[in-house]
């Protein structure tokens, strides 16, 4: 087992990942083992944000880390939340940003717009050490339509309004084997594993 730090303070994402990697041989530990501190997110893109939080994580700890940053896009607010997805309502009715303000908020943004393509993003980076000067990258796409109400408990974020036509429900209506096959991090992470050689 390749011992390897999982640069996320996401409880769901932590688990999602967790469920995915542990099979591949990886042994994973949150980076909450090691240090509570967050990186600095201040890239412009999924990629540069992803890359910023693997370094950081391998730096505070000697391990190869796996980073993820990924987000909702949705094409009629020019990419918005995008990689403001987590904090998109923050200060929204003087609130601070939760799973349910951020839905809100984009339920109220919409309204009215009759274009309601939505795309899950994920950019995942692996870094072998803090200053690894070829990381490797995996992207994934996962698209689907955005509902005028939430629907479904599970998953998180934004996946009660997001809709899967091959499926017929919402991603929170979706069990994790299910998710885990398909979503924007699983692609993310298939596109990863691909560029290690086979031991």
């Amino acid at each position: 087992m390749k011992e390897l730090v999982l640069a996320t303070g996401n409880a769901g994402k932590l688990k999602e990942m967790q469920h995915i990697l542990e099979p591949l041989g990886f042994e994973v530990r949150p980076q909450s083992d090691f240090f509570q501190d967050e990186a600095v997110e201040d890239g412009l893109s999924f990629i540069e944000n992803a890359l910023i939080k693997a370094r950081f994580a391998s730096e505070k700890t000697g391990l190869p880390a796996i980073a993820d940053d990924s987000g909702l896009e949705v094409p009629v607010l020019q990419g918005q939340p995008g990689i403001f997805s987590a904090r998109y309502a923050e200060g929204y009715k003087g609130q601070s940003a939760s799973d349910a303000l951020n839905n809100e908020k984009l339920l109220e943004t919409m309204q009215g717009k009759t274009e309601r393509e939505a795309c899950y993003y994920c950019a995942m980076v692996f870094v072998e050490h803090a200053k690894d000067p070829t990381p490797k990258i995996g992207l994934g796409q996962w698209c689907g339509r955005l509902l005028d109400a939430p629907q479904g408990t599970g998953g998180f974020g934004y996946d009660p309004l997001v809709w899967f036509d091959a499926f017929d429900c919402t991603a929170a209506e979706l069990s994790k084997e299910q998710k885990n096959q398909v979503s924007h991090r699983a692609q993310a992470l298939q596109a990863l594993m691909a560029q290690f050689n086979p031991s």
